[in-house]
């Protein structure tokens, strides 16, 4: 359909020579010579030599739509001859790429950077397409649990504490402890729960309390620590939680003051400058693209640069899909699959074709890839927090 519709933009600019009164060019009626109006080579045929442009320059408005039927439609060739090898053969298409073929196919970084344009305009409109009635995330299920385990932790000090009158004195000893040890795990429950620490008398430092090179100084450092976290004295003059700087604990508390008093600013920023960092993705993969393949001669940091684009700009266009399928309601287990199995088929096929590896090599190499995946996406969100909070 392509073909037809260049056709289509053919005819149109064939018309538009033919009826446009306002010719600025600078050769002959027939087009045969004249000076580039680009870059002023002279031009002995219907385009520049030099540059390309065409020797007759128009300045109607049919010429102005004519351009942008010209470009969507070059732009339409292109992409459905990359999209489907993308999808399917991500690996021919970054081998046919890096070896030359490149005026058939969107480029990486322009596959790239039309993928992060979709991105932002198809979560622009559908905020968020993966929250709805049927998707609810939720640790009302772990809060459950956890004070089930208070209460039987309470359940059994009360017992132990009834046996202790009747203990004989060998037996004595050994029950205090338990108890003690009971009731200092029940006061670290209390962190997990938010209530008010059940036993303040008891200290973590009581009794037999180092563990190997832990000490009773340490326990009692690390407690005062999480006092501190649980009233909001963290990072403040004296707390025990500091990072040795007054000045940088001053900064850190003032922007987590600021984060938890506007915490819908911060979610913000992190989408905005997602959106204008997505480029940073390329240069934190690209050395470890190259650690991944380290061993295989014969390819260069381009090659892996292209590797990586495709590869970035594949998951993000994957991303969009899916969250389109979740916004017209297609069934959470289709989507999620997607999300979740077929990047790593997609990888794997990447991996094996484009740098021409065995299975068994490409299975190694895609577990060493997929360990620098994390690395560079939690670099790439470490990023964005830093930047979100200094913004």
């Amino acid at each position: 359909m392509s073909e037809e519709l260049e056709a289509t933009g053919t005819a149109v600019k064939a018309a538009l020579v033919g009826t446009s009164s306002e010719e600025t060019g600078g050769g002959t009626p027939g087009g045969k010579g004249g000076e580039c109006l680009n870059c002023g080579v002279v031009v002995t045929s219907s385009f520049c030599p030099n540059c390309g442009q065409p020797l007759h320059v128009h300045r109607s408005i049919g010429a102005f739509w004519h351009d942008i039927l010209h470009g969507v439609l070059h732009f339409e060739g292109k992409f459905w001859r990359t999209l489907p090898l993308l999808v399917w053969k991500p690996g021919d298409l970054t081998r046919r790429y890096v070896h030359g073929e490149r005026v058939k196919f969107i480029s990486p970084i322009a596959l790239f950077l039309f993928s992060v344009f979709m991105m932002f305009a198809v979560f622009s409109f559908l905020g968020d397409p993966f929250s709805g009635d049927d998707i609810v995330v939720t640790n009302d299920e772990g809060s459950a649990e956890v004070l089930t385990q208070a209460g039987r932790l309470d359940e059994e000090i009360k017992a132990k504490t009834a046996q202790l009158s009747q203990a004989k004195a060998e037996d004595r000893a050994k029950l205090e402890q338990e108890i003690l040890d009971l009731k200092k795990g029940r006061n670290m429950m209390s962190n997990l729960t938010g209530e008010d620490t059940p036993y303040p008398d008891v200290s973590l430092s009581d009794g037999a309390a180092e563990i190997g090179n832990i000490t009773a100084d340490n326990l009692d450092q690390f407690e005062t620590g999480i006092e501190d976290i649980k009233e909001g004295k963290a990072l403040a003059e004296g707390s025990s939680v500091s990072t040795g700087s007054s000045a940088t604990d001053k900064w850190l508390r003032n922007a987590f003051e600021e984060i938890k008093a506007n915490p819908d600013l911060l979610m913000y920023k992190l989408k905005a400058n997602g959106y204008k960092f997505a480029w940073l993705l390329i240069p934190i993969s690209l050395p470890l693209v190259w650690l991944t393949l380290i061993g295989r001669r014969g390819f260069h940091f381009y090659d892996h640069a292209v590797f990586a684009t495709y590869s970035l700009s594949f998951m993000s266009l994957l991303f969009i899909t899916c969250a389109l399928l979740a916004a017209v309601g297609v069934p959470e287990t289709i989507w999620l699959s997607l999300i979740i199995f077929y990047p790593l088929f997609h990888m794997y096929r990447q991996l094996r074709h484009a740098y021409g590896l065995t299975r068994i090599e490409t299975v190694f190499r895609l577990i060493a890839l997929l360990v620098f995946t994390v690395i560079s996406l939690s670099l790439f969100f470490a990023i964005l927090l830093a930047l979100g909070v200094l913004g």
